[in-house]
């Protein structure tokens, strides 16, 4: 087929046909696939690569970065031959690009340098795997191997956490460990069931349920889609199995936005469906369900049981059982699928002809969906038949529960966030960098439990905007395609569409997208919703573009060897810096630790933690020798991080701790005062404020300079005044909603507001500053000072507290002598 011939045809089934057909047998295209195929094995087992900000998850990150960029330079390869040009899904693969542009773009006013960099990495890998998924899926056999390669990956984290729920938790960890680098100090693979609150909750490979559930209703519904479209009763029977693991552990999970997200992600999955797949779904649905509640109160307390003490015939028992009841699903689904599809199939055919026959179904099932809402919260009984933890976590679903008071908070604040940085956003990681300046009340979250309003922050409206035309342009060219497809096509690629909308939704009200390997599934499920695009764009512009097509490839191998480079360099840092720690942990010395250590810095300049660590050891060594030269290399090191790393919580303690070591309370005093504004819930920079005015305002009484006294002294109560503001608003909070952290008059804070009342004769005032956390446990040096102060304090009034005055001379009479110098003192 000729250029001229076909071009600006609307529709063209023979578009790159050739070039497509040809794709299978390019060895290119088998060494993608292998690659993506082991990378979906791999990666979950990394705690799915979550990107916590820290040393202790970047590695496998930066791993993925090595995979990426490998994978990068067989892509620019691979599109030399097959990248034409000619289609909108073409044109996109080139714009999708604009996506980590905006990031390098709003690292320029990040609040983490660091922070900033991971992130562009991270959509570079993002963009990778969009890439991939959208070559290697415009043929229907890399499709397939896409579709199961995934599904045979998550069957395997299933049965992985069921591993763990059952007690056999070294078992499974030994099948995993040579890969889970990560996890080999451990004998098993850490919080794969954890406990919270709520009682145990179910993980899997996450750490974290409410991701684990998002993840299984995408699973699910590709699952129960995979019965309706398999050809094979073999493939319709291993799907069917699988339906009933999956639905028990969504359960396990104890996730209550899952149970929300799960019926809003079928409504937008329904309509792609004829209206006899719908009834079959929805029946399927109902079945597996039904199994399921049949053995989940069992399962969940033999579970909870072998956690606490393992029992190799409950194990043995508990694994029957679920194995039994998946296999009546498996059969149930194979039945309904030979006798009842296609008899349904001829009793719609007029019914599927209809205008709204694709919505019609899902209307129906949203108002009986409504009903029995209503039903399950109406107090009738039937929530009695789930276990009693699941039972609870349901019927706590309202809207004044402290978790969506708490991600109410967390989106006013982000709001405010975005108002400061509007424009390109703050940068990779503002939220966790930033959010404390920000925040409402003193909770303690780097995520903000929404991936749109994190994106938002991070890369401002310009940045939002790129990612949402992108979201738009896939779905205008994967539903625009969907029509014009015959229904063997469609279902080829189905459950990508599934697994986007399940993965997009669901992160409005969770951090999911956090982690990487759940953000690799979704742009690589982007890439093969346009992978068969069969529309030519239309415009003479194109045909000079055309000309120049081999640029593009050419600008991928280019990039890829940048990513390569990089990513090699930051995995290199990662270990170097790990040997300097193994080298401190046995008392190497200095050199020995500073050598790795050094270079690590070398190669990853400004990284926090490597910093940090070299600037205690340099702190370390000043204080055994007090050796300015070691002091000074702290603060400039200290510095030069710091200007990368403004908002670095960490080195602006070790900050803080340096000048206050060095003597320097005035220095050290003006960075605490800087920085209440940015940390304006931290309690310990108030309760530093005290102490050191405190301290300064003793020296000038020392030094006869009442004047500056006073003023250091009623800064200290002007500082306390902030704090009574703070937790006045506090009280505002609705009842519901858990505070966070603690805020208010701590011991230390008393003490030093006590002492200033007691000096300057004001003793009433001073009593119950000097009695705040006060005990009678006296080898608790502030503990037993405060009681010192307390008792002279009340004798100044005429008062005693002879109990508490017995209790302190028996265990130091040295004390007897202290208080009576008090009383006795001049004021």
């Amino acid at each position: 087929m000729s250029t001229k011939k076909t071009y600006g045809h609307p529709y063209s089934s023979g578009l790159n046909k050739q070039s497509k057909t040809s794709d299978t047998s390019s060895i290119l295209f088998w060494i993608l696939t292998g690659f993506t195929l082991l990378f979906l094995i791999w990666a979950p087992f990394q705690k799915a690569l979550f990107n916590g900000n820290s040393f202790d998850f970047e590695r496998p990150i930066y791993s993925s970065f090595v995979w990426s960029s490998i994978i990068l330079v067989l892509i620019g390869i691979f599109a030399f031959y097959r990248w034409s040009l000619k289609s909108s899904s073409e044109l996109l693969s080139l714009a999708v690009w604009l996506v980590p542009i905006t990031y390098v773009i709003s690292m320029f006013g990040a609040g983490s340098h660091y922070y900033a960099t991971n992130m562009i990495y991270i959509q570079t890998i993002y963009v990778t795997f969009l890439l991939l998924g959208f070559f290697l899926a415009r043929t229907d056999l890399g499709a397939a191997v896409l579709k199961n390669g995934f599904m045979t990956s998550a069957y395997v984290i299933v049965f992985f956490g069921f591993f763990n729920w059952f007690g056999n938790k070294q078992i499974a960890f030994s099948w995993v460990k040579w890969f889970a680098a990560e996890m080999r100090g451990n004998p098993i693979y850490q919080d794969a069931v954890m406990t919270d609150t709520n009682g145990l909750r179910l993980t899997s490979v996450f750490q974290y349920a409410n991701s684990y559930a998002a993840f299984l209703i995408g699973v699910l519904l590709c699952t129960l889609f995979l019965v309706l479209s398999s050809k094979k009763w073999i493939s319709i029977g291993i799907h069917g199995f699988l339906a009933v693991p999956i639905i028990i552990s969504f359960f396990l999970t104890l996730s209550r936005g899952g149970l929300v997200i799960l019926p809003v992600v079928l409504l937008l999955v329904l309509p792609f469906l004829k209206p006899y797949k719908q009834i079959l779904y929805i029946v399927h649905l109902i079945v597996s369900f039904g199994l399921s509640f049949t053995i989940l109160s069992k399962l969940t307390n033999m579970g909870i049981e072998l956690n606490k003490s393992f029992s190799a015939a409950s194990s043995l028992r508990a694994w029957l059982i679920l194995l039994g009841v998946s296999l009546v699903n498996a059969v149930l689904a194979v039945l309904i699928q030979r006798f009842a599809s296609d008899w349904l199939s001829r009793k719609l055919e007029r019914f599927d002809k209809s205008r709204y026959a694709n919505v019609a179904i899902p209307v129906v099932a949203l108002i009986v969906g409504a009903i029995g809402v209503t039903v399950l919260f109406a107090d009738l009984g039937f929530t009695k038949l789930l276990p009693d933890n699941i039972r609870t976590r349901v019927e706590n679903i309202n809207f004044q529960q402290h978790s969506v008071l708490e991600r109410g908070t967390f989106y006013k604040d982000g709001m405010k966030l975005f108002a400061d940085y509007p424009v390109f956003g703050a940068g990779g990681g503002a939220w966790a960098a930033l959010y404390e300046k920000y925040q409402n009340n003193p909770y303690v979250s780097r995520q903000a439990h929404n991936f749109f309003l994190q994106y938002l922050v991070e890369v401002g409206l310009v940045g939002f905007i790129v990612f949402l035309l992108l979201l738009a342009a896939v779905f205008y060219i994967y539903i625009r395609n969907y029509l014009k497809q015959d229904e063997t096509t469609r279902d080829k690629r189905f459950i990508f569409y599934i697994l986007v909308i399940s993965l997009l939704v669901h992160s409005m009200i969770d951090f999911d997208l956090s982690y990487v390997y759940l953000g690799v599934l979704l742009f690589l499920s982007l890439g093969v919703l346009i992978s068969k695009d069969e529309f030519e764009i239309k415009g003479a512009w194109i045909e000079k573009l055309v000309k120049v097509k081999w640029a593009y490839p050419s600008l991928l191998l280019v990039l890829s060897l940048v990513c390569f480079f990089n990513a090699v360099s930051a995995l290199t840092a990662n270990s170097l810096y790990a040997n300097a720690v193994a080298a401190a942990q046995i008392n190497k010395n200095i050199t020995e630790i500073f050598t790795p250590l050094d270079k690590a810095l070398n190669q990853h300049p400004n990284h926090p933690d490597y910093a940090g660590f070299k600037i205690d050891i340099l702190m370390q060594a000043y204080r055994q020798t007090k050796d300015d030269s070691w002091y000074n290399q702290a603060m400039a090191l200290m510095n030069q991080t710091m200007a990368k790393e403004p908002h670095n919580r960490t080195l602006l303690e070790k900050q803080i701790g340096a000048y206050t070591e060095k003597g320097d309370i005035p220095k050290a005093l003006e960075l605490v005062n800087n920085n209440i504004p940015n940390y304006p819930w931290d309690i310990t920079l108030y309760e530093k404020n005290i102490s050191m005015n405190f301290d300064l305002g003793n020296a000038s009484q020392t030094a006869n300079n009442t004047k500056l006294r006073d003023q250091y002294w009623n800064a200290a109560f002007d500082t306390y005044n902030q704090v009574q503001e703070r937790v006045k608003q506090l009280a505002s909070l609705p009842k519901e909603q858990l505070q966070g952290r603690e805020f208010g008059l701590t011991k230390n804070m008393g003490f030093a507001l006590g002492q200033i009342d007691f000096i300057r004769g004001k003793f009433a005032e001073a009593e119950p500053f000097l009695k705040v956390g006060l005990t009678d446990q006296f080898d608790d040096q502030l503990n037993k000072q405060m009681t010192r102060w307390y008792l002279a304090d009340l004798q100044r009034q005429g008062k005693n507290d002879q109990a508490l005055y017995d209790k302190l001379i028996a265990k130091d009479p040295n004390e007897k002598t202290e208080i009576f110098k008090l009383v006795n003192a001049k004021i």
